[in-house]
Protein backbone atom coordinates (compact mmCIF):
# COMPACT_ATOMS: atom_id res chain seq x y z
CA UNK A 1 0.00 0.00 0.00
CA UNK A 2 2.68 2.24 1.15
CA UNK A 3 4.87 1.10 -2.10
CA UNK A 4 1.37 2.35 -3.97
CA UNK A 5 1.22 5.81 -2.45
CA UNK A 6 4.97 6.34 -3.29
CA UNK A 7 4.57 5.68 -6.82
CA UNK A 8 1.45 7.54 -7.08
CA UNK A 9 3.07 10.78 -5.51
CA UNK A 10 6.10 10.52 -7.67
CA UNK A 11 3.84 10.54 -10.49
CA UNK A 12 2.23 13.88 -9.67
CA UNK A 13 5.44 15.26 -8.60
CA UNK A 14 7.02 14.20 -12.30
CA UNK A 15 4.40 15.43 -14.04
CA UNK A 16 4.12 18.93 -12.30
CA UNK A 17 8.19 19.27 -13.09
CA UNK A 18 7.53 18.49 -16.57
CA UNK A 19 4.47 21.34 -16.58
CA UNK A 20 6.34 23.44 -15.10
CA UNK A 21 9.60 23.40 -17.46
CA UNK A 22 6.79 23.12 -20.37
CA UNK A 23 5.39 26.58 -19.06
CA UNK A 24 9.22 28.27 -18.54
CA UNK A 25 10.60 27.31 -22.18
CA UNK A 26 7.52 28.46 -23.99
CA UNK A 27 7.51 32.33 -24.19
CA UNK A 28 8.41 34.61 -26.79
CA UNK A 29 11.81 34.78 -27.96
CA UNK A 30 14.00 36.27 -30.29
CA UNK A 31 16.39 34.54 -32.55
CA UNK A 32 18.70 36.04 -35.24
CA UNK A 33 19.36 34.24 -38.30
CA UNK A 34 23.15 33.82 -38.59
CA UNK A 35 25.07 36.65 -36.63
CA UNK A 36 23.68 39.88 -34.98
CA UNK A 37 26.78 42.10 -34.80
CA UNK A 38 27.09 45.17 -33.06
CA UNK A 39 27.20 48.03 -35.39
CA UNK A 40 25.82 46.07 -38.63
CA UNK A 41 22.45 44.64 -39.26
CA UNK A 42 20.76 41.50 -38.91
CA UNK A 43 17.94 39.48 -39.58
CA UNK A 44 15.60 38.00 -36.52
CA UNK A 45 13.02 35.58 -36.65
CA UNK A 46 10.35 36.77 -33.61
CA UNK A 47 9.24 33.00 -32.06
CA UNK A 48 5.88 33.11 -30.95
CA UNK A 49 4.46 29.54 -29.23
CA UNK A 50 0.62 29.26 -28.14
CA UNK A 51 0.23 28.51 -24.86
CA UNK A 52 -3.46 28.12 -24.83
CA UNK A 53 -5.33 24.76 -25.13
CA UNK A 54 -8.72 26.86 -25.43
CA UNK A 55 -7.19 30.04 -27.09
CA UNK A 56 -5.45 31.20 -30.55
CA UNK A 57 -3.24 33.87 -30.48
CA UNK A 58 -3.71 36.70 -33.15
CA UNK A 59 -1.92 39.79 -32.34
CA UNK A 60 1.83 39.69 -31.24
CA UNK A 61 3.42 43.19 -30.23
CA UNK A 62 6.83 43.87 -30.43
CA UNK A 63 8.51 47.30 -28.72
CA UNK A 64 11.20 48.37 -29.19
CA UNK A 65 14.19 50.16 -26.82
CA UNK A 66 14.36 53.86 -26.80
CA UNK A 67 17.61 53.73 -25.11
CA UNK A 68 19.11 52.20 -28.31
CA UNK A 69 16.61 52.99 -31.05
CA UNK A 70 16.85 51.21 -34.36
CA UNK A 71 16.60 53.77 -37.25
CA UNK A 72 15.42 50.07 -39.60
CA UNK A 73 13.24 47.75 -38.83
CA UNK A 74 11.70 46.14 -41.53
CA UNK A 75 9.12 42.95 -41.42
CA UNK A 76 8.65 40.18 -43.82
CA UNK A 77 5.33 39.39 -44.91
CA UNK A 78 4.16 36.22 -43.73
CA UNK A 79 0.73 34.91 -44.94
CA UNK A 80 -2.19 35.38 -43.04
CA UNK A 81 -1.03 38.08 -40.81
CA UNK A 82 -1.01 42.09 -41.32
CA UNK A 83 2.07 43.69 -40.24
CA UNK A 84 2.09 47.63 -38.90
CA UNK A 85 5.62 49.31 -38.23
CA UNK A 86 5.04 52.32 -35.71
CA UNK A 87 7.43 55.24 -35.51
CA UNK A 88 8.00 57.79 -32.89
CA UNK A 89 9.94 60.54 -32.59
CA UNK A 90 13.21 61.01 -30.88
CA UNK A 91 14.46 63.47 -28.37
CA UNK A 92 18.19 62.74 -29.66
CA UNK A 93 18.57 62.31 -33.18
CA UNK A 94 20.23 59.53 -34.45
CA UNK A 95 22.82 59.86 -37.32
CA UNK A 96 22.70 56.85 -40.02
CA UNK A 97 25.36 57.17 -43.09
CA UNK A 98 25.93 60.90 -42.88
CA UNK A 99 22.21 62.09 -41.80
CA UNK A 100 20.01 62.76 -39.07
CA UNK A 101 17.52 60.42 -38.42
CA UNK A 102 14.63 62.34 -36.35
CA UNK A 103 12.40 59.12 -35.56
CA UNK A 104 12.64 55.38 -35.04
CA UNK A 105 10.77 52.11 -34.95
CA UNK A 106 9.20 52.07 -31.75
CA UNK A 107 7.24 48.59 -32.36
CA UNK A 108 5.95 46.42 -34.93
CA UNK A 109 2.32 44.82 -34.87
CA UNK A 110 0.91 41.38 -36.02
CA UNK A 111 -2.62 41.00 -36.75
CA UNK A 112 -4.27 37.80 -37.85
CA UNK A 113 -5.63 38.46 -41.10
CA UNK A 114 -7.09 34.72 -42.24
CA UNK A 115 -4.66 33.10 -40.01
CA UNK A 116 -3.78 31.91 -36.14
CA UNK A 117 -1.56 30.54 -33.63
CA UNK A 118 -3.71 27.37 -32.60
CA UNK A 119 -3.34 25.57 -29.50
CA UNK A 120 0.35 23.67 -29.80
CA UNK A 121 1.49 25.47 -32.76
CA UNK A 122 4.48 28.54 -33.36
CA UNK A 123 5.10 31.01 -35.32
CA UNK A 124 8.10 32.99 -36.46
CA UNK A 125 8.03 36.62 -37.95
CA UNK A 126 11.22 37.47 -39.57
CA UNK A 127 12.31 40.97 -38.86
CA UNK A 128 15.60 43.02 -40.59
CA UNK A 129 17.28 45.12 -38.13
CA UNK A 130 19.91 47.71 -38.41
CA UNK A 131 21.51 49.47 -37.12
CA UNK A 132 22.52 47.93 -34.28
CA UNK A 133 23.66 49.66 -31.61
CA UNK A 134 27.32 49.73 -30.81
CA UNK A 135 27.49 50.52 -27.02
CA UNK A 136 25.02 47.39 -25.88
CA UNK A 137 25.71 43.62 -25.45
CA UNK A 138 21.81 43.50 -25.91
CA UNK A 139 19.06 44.34 -26.78
CA UNK A 140 15.56 43.94 -24.65
CA UNK A 141 12.56 43.44 -26.91
CA UNK A 142 9.05 43.47 -24.78
CA UNK A 143 6.28 41.87 -26.35
CA UNK A 144 2.31 41.67 -25.88
CA UNK A 145 0.53 38.36 -26.86
CA UNK A 146 -3.44 38.76 -27.36
CA UNK A 147 -5.50 35.15 -27.25
CA UNK A 148 -8.88 35.57 -29.58
CA UNK A 149 -10.64 34.98 -26.07
CA UNK A 150 -9.23 39.01 -25.60
CA UNK A 151 -6.59 36.93 -22.65
CA UNK A 152 -3.60 39.36 -23.10
CA UNK A 153 0.07 38.12 -21.99
CA UNK A 154 2.61 40.62 -21.15
CA UNK A 155 6.35 39.26 -22.08
CA UNK A 156 7.81 42.21 -20.71
CA UNK A 157 9.88 41.30 -17.46
CA UNK A 158 13.88 42.00 -18.16
CA UNK A 159 15.82 38.99 -17.32
CA UNK A 160 18.70 39.66 -14.97
CA UNK A 161 21.60 37.77 -14.79
CA UNK A 162 22.36 35.30 -11.84
CA UNK A 163 18.71 35.64 -11.10
CA UNK A 164 15.86 33.01 -11.23
CA UNK A 165 14.00 33.44 -15.01
CA UNK A 166 10.90 35.80 -14.32
CA UNK A 167 7.84 34.25 -15.38
CA UNK A 168 7.09 36.16 -18.14
CA UNK A 169 10.29 37.10 -19.53
CA UNK A 170 10.75 39.78 -22.31
CA UNK A 171 13.01 38.60 -25.58
CA UNK A 172 16.25 38.97 -25.50
CA UNK A 173 18.35 39.58 -28.94
CA UNK A 174 22.05 39.23 -27.89
CA UNK A 175 24.85 41.28 -29.98
CA UNK A 176 28.15 39.71 -30.96
CA UNK A 177 30.99 41.47 -31.16
CA UNK A 178 31.46 44.16 -34.52
CA UNK A 179 33.01 42.57 -37.38
CA UNK A 180 34.80 44.42 -40.23
CA UNK A 181 32.30 47.19 -42.16
CA UNK A 182 29.60 46.75 -39.45
CA UNK A 183 27.75 44.58 -41.28
CA UNK A 184 27.37 41.57 -39.91
CA UNK A 185 29.22 37.86 -40.65
CA UNK A 186 31.02 40.24 -43.43
CA UNK A 187 34.58 38.55 -44.44
CA UNK A 188 36.95 39.62 -42.63
CA UNK A 189 41.05 40.45 -43.53
CA UNK A 190 42.11 36.93 -42.82
CA UNK A 191 39.50 35.25 -45.14
CA UNK A 192 39.89 37.82 -48.15
CA UNK A 193 43.93 36.97 -47.93
CA UNK A 194 43.26 33.46 -47.44
CA UNK A 195 41.50 34.04 -51.13
CA UNK A 196 43.45 36.40 -52.68
CA UNK A 197 46.58 33.53 -52.01
CA UNK A 198 44.51 30.95 -53.87
CA UNK A 199 43.66 33.21 -57.13
CA UNK A 200 48.08 33.65 -57.33
CA UNK A 201 48.77 32.80 -60.53
CA UNK A 202 52.36 31.06 -62.18
CA UNK A 203 54.11 32.28 -64.68
CA UNK A 204 52.11 30.58 -67.19
CA UNK A 205 49.23 32.76 -65.85
CA UNK A 206 47.45 28.61 -65.00
CA UNK A 207 46.03 29.06 -61.24
CA UNK A 208 47.50 26.69 -59.34
CA UNK A 209 44.75 24.44 -59.29
CA UNK A 210 45.35 24.67 -62.77
CA UNK A 211 48.69 23.48 -62.68
CA UNK A 212 48.15 20.60 -59.93
CA UNK A 213 45.25 19.33 -62.89
CA UNK A 214 47.60 19.59 -64.97
CA UNK A 215 50.49 17.69 -63.60
CA UNK A 216 47.61 14.87 -62.68
CA UNK A 217 46.78 14.98 -65.93
CA UNK A 218 50.73 14.55 -67.52
CA UNK A 219 51.30 11.35 -64.86
CA UNK A 220 48.06 9.83 -66.28
CA UNK A 221 49.16 10.18 -69.69
CA UNK A 222 52.59 8.82 -68.93
CA UNK A 223 51.18 5.51 -67.45
CA UNK A 224 48.76 4.58 -70.29
CA UNK A 225 51.78 5.11 -72.66
CA UNK A 226 54.14 3.04 -70.54
CA UNK A 227 51.40 0.10 -70.34
CA UNK A 228 50.94 0.68 -73.76
CA UNK A 229 55.07 0.06 -74.56
CA UNK A 230 54.73 -3.15 -72.28
CA UNK A 231 51.85 -4.75 -74.29
CA UNK A 232 54.14 -3.70 -77.52
CA UNK A 233 56.73 -5.57 -75.80
CA UNK A 234 55.14 -8.98 -75.09
CA UNK A 235 53.03 -8.91 -78.20
CA UNK A 236 56.59 -8.67 -80.10
CA UNK A 237 58.19 -11.24 -77.71
CA UNK A 238 55.60 -13.41 -78.44
CA UNK A 239 55.39 -12.97 -81.77
CA UNK A 240 59.35 -13.76 -82.25
CA UNK A 241 58.46 -16.76 -80.51
CA UNK A 242 55.72 -18.14 -82.85
CA UNK A 243 58.05 -17.26 -85.84
CA UNK A 244 60.85 -19.33 -84.58
CA UNK A 245 58.80 -22.44 -84.33
CA UNK A 246 56.93 -22.00 -87.75
CA UNK A 247 60.79 -21.93 -89.03
CA UNK A 248 61.81 -24.79 -87.13
CA UNK A 249 58.75 -26.84 -88.13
Amino acid sequence: MNVSRIAVAGGIALSSVVLLSGTAFAHVSVQPQGEAAKGGYATVNVKVPNERDNASTVKVEINFPTDHPLASVMPQPVPGWKAVVTKAKLAKPLELHGKKINEAVSKVTWTADGSKIGPGQFQQFPLSLGQLPEDADQLVLKAIQTYDNNEVVRWIEEPKEGAAEPQNPAPVLKLSAATEGHHGGGATKTDEKAGQEEEVKDEKGHSHAASDSDSDSSDTTARVLGIVGILVGVAGVAFGVLAGRRRSA
